[in-house]
Formats: C-alpha cells, structure tokens, sequence
C-alpha cells in the first residue's frame, strides 16, 4: 500500500473500546504510586516506559497491581486527562472510556466521586485539546451475576450526562452471557447504549451470546465471529459494530500476526468495525498506531479509515454529539 503516513496521522480518529485503568503508563503508576504511599513490586515494569508480563494471566496480574495505583477522584481526573490529551496529539476527536465502578469501590471510593473524577479529566482535556470523553460503565463476568446486576443499578442510579452506555468484561467462555441478561435489561431500560466482550477468548458462540443479550448493539473485540460464516453474514445484515483492537488481538495470541487478523475479510463481508486499543501502554500501542497499522497491514486505504472513523462516531453511545463530531471528517 503507498506510504500516506502523514495523512493516516492527521486523520481524525475516534476510539470506543479502551479500559481506563489500562491507560494509566508506568511513568503515571510510579507517580500515583509515590502519592498515595502504595508500594510497587519488583518486576512490575521492564524498563523506565514498560511493564512486564509474560502471558494472560500476568497480565492481568500487572494490571491489578498498576490500577491499585489509582485511588482518588484526582487519581482518576489525572488518568483520564492524561489518556485524553495522548489521544488529541494523535488527531482523536471522541473516545469512550471503560470505567469499573467495581475497581473504585475496592479501594474505598465512592460511585459518585469515582465518576466525578472522571468527568473533571474529561472537561479539562476537551477545554484544553476540543477532544470529547464519554464513559462506559462495566462489570466484571468473574464477580458473578449479583454483581453486575448490582453494577447496572448502581450505573443507572448515577444518572450522569457523562456515563452513556454499559460494557461486561472478564472470563466470557466461564461465565455465560445469557446469565446475566437482567444486568443488560436494568441499563438498556434505563436508555444506555451496551456492548459485550465476546469473540475475543472465547468463539463465535460467545458472540451469538451477547447478541441476545438486552440492547446490545455492539461487540468488544468479536473478531472471532469469522470463524461462523452465518454470523458474519448476521452482523453484516443487523449493522452490529465490533470494536476491533488488532494490536491487543495479536500480542495476547488470539492471532499470530497482523497479517492473520480478520479485521479485512470482516470489512470486506460488510462488517462495521472501529478501531481500538483496550489497554495500550501494556500492549505498546496508542489510537494513533492502531490506524497506522490498519493501513500499513490491515489493507485500509486512507478512505476506509475514514470509514473506520464514522462508523465510531455513528456508534457512539453519546447519540447527540454524532453530528457534530462528523464535521471533522469533512468530505473524507
């Protein structure tokens, strides 16, 4: 594909899938680190801008560890700010962020000021860079279905302009999305956009799964609906949008390379799909790599990453700012 590196960077991009706790880089983990008296274990990081980890489960081990860091509503008005302002440099117009409410509770913060946090990053950053944030409230599979079902109330009782749609993470081939279908009815009722990790560790099974579930409308990851040439066809068919993260896909061994991702004989089947990073300083990603990567491996040409880019935006939980946000992709 001809070199368009300069124009792929001055694209406006838009991302919906990328876990707030997962954006915090080991520069800012030593720093909250050093505010809040938490101390750090040997091996967290492999050098000054990496952390280490060798497999999944070490990875989700680090990524405990490094969002146990994050303990106050500053705490979170930093993470979000500085995430924020990393994805304007890179032309990001509107990201989504995966909160859990769960994470604040268990370093004794409350729902309220946790978003509250939030929030005040994501109004600094848009008065500081014009970038817009949105957050998506998400449960934890492994806690079980009491508590995502506490998780939805709790997300619905905040009624915050900001938090616009609810997500469910975690082990998705142990714990079965049908189980948790009330959590989606409480939100979906509520008026809040969903999506469910599915398709990602688990197949095409796990995708059909969520799909039943109440007002889901999109699927984190869901590349592996591939394998289930009838489910493609329904996506396509249905306008479901995966939230595709090739970089996370192919460093956690879902695929070997890039060149084995799906992410193009899923565009070319008429899938919409966004862009994604889900938790880049532990993959050595940003928003901005993943569309370079889209076009340099993925085959995008700089007209499918504008796609890419209105198809985020038209997805967005945050309905009424769609219109305006399309302006900055012009006549692209």
């Amino acid at each position: 594909m001809t070199d368009h590196a300069a124009e792929v960077d001055a694209l406006p991009k838009a991302e919906l899938h990328v876990h707030l706790e997962g954006t915090a880089t080991p520069e800012l983990v030593r720093r909250l680190a050093r505010r809040n008296g938490v101390a750090l274990p040997d091996g967290l990081f492999a050098d000054e801008h990496t952390f280490a980890w060798t497999d999944f489960l070490d990875f989700l081990r680090a990524y405990d560890v490094a969002a146990s860091t994050i303990r106050t509503a500053l705490d979170y008005r930093d993470v979000t700010y500085e995430y924020l302002t990393a994805c304007a440099a890179e032309g990001a117009v509107y990201v989504e962020l995966i909160a859990s409410l769960d994470h604040g509770a268990l370093v004794g913060l409350g729902d309220a000021e946790h978003i509250a946090g939030i929030a005040q990053g994501i109004d600094d950053a848009h008065a500081d860079h014009g970038i817009v944030g949105r957050i998506i409230s998400s449960c934890v599979r492994n806690f079980g279905v009491p508590a995502a079902e506490d998780v939805a109330r709790r997300t619905v009782a905040l009624d915050h302009p900001y938090v616009v749609g609810f997500n469910m993470a975690g082990d998705e081939a142990g714990f079965p999305a049908p189980d948790f279908a009330r959590a989606f009815a409480i939100v979906a009722e509520a008026g809040l956009g969903c999506s469910v990790h599915a398709g990602e560790h688990a197949g095409p099974e796990s995708v059909r799964a969520a799909l039943a579930l109440p007002g889901v409308r999109r699927i984190s990851h869901g590349v592996r609906a591939i394998e289930d040439p009838a489910l493609v066809e329904e996506l396509a068919r249905r306008a479901i949008v995966l939230e595709v993260c090739p970089t996370s896909n192919v460093v956690l061994g879902v695929y070997s390379s890039y060149e084995a991702h799906p992410l193009p004989a899923l565009r070319a089947a008429g899938v919409l799909v966004t862009l994604g990073s889900d938790d880049p300083p532990y993959f050595g990603t940003t928003i901005g790599r993943e569309y370079r990567l889209a076009h340099e491996r993925l085959g995008c040409d700089l007209a499918a990453l504008a796609a890419i880019t209105r198809t985020a935006l038209d997805a967005g939980f945050a309905r009424h700012l769609a219109v305006n946000l399309t302006d900055h992709l012009g006549d692209r």
